[in-house]
């Protein structure tokens, strides 16, 4: 399994980031086909001193990377990248992960 992460930076207007987030953003990326699961979180600390709490962080995870590539690649995951770099462009940085299991 691989799932897309995406890591947001506290946004200047939290409260107007977060209700596009989630009554815009997240309701189109949960069309992208193919999608397994979708985990929001909101961090609250760090136990690293001095260390930069991300404002949110979305987990999407995808059967494998074929899966996750035609999702990104489907009307749907361009339709969500549009609306993202629109919004959040600034303070989203994002990766694609393979779950491995311990």
């Amino acid at each position: 399994m691989v799932k897309l992460v995406a890591v947001y930076r506290k946004p200047d207007d939290p409260a107007a980031f977060d209700k596009h987030y989630f009554e815009t953003h997240l309701p189109l990326a949960k069309k992208m086909p193919g999608l397994v699961k979708c985990e929001i979180e909101r961090p609250k600390s760090s136990p690293i001193p001095n260390t930069e709490v991300p404002h949110l962080a979305a987990h999407l995870y995808f059967e494998d990377m074929n899966a996750l590539n035609a999702a990104m690649s489907s009307g749907e995951g361009k339709a969500a990248a549009k609306d993202l770099m629109g919004f959040a462009g600034k303070y989203v940085r994002m990766f694609f992960s393979e779950i491995v299991e311990a």
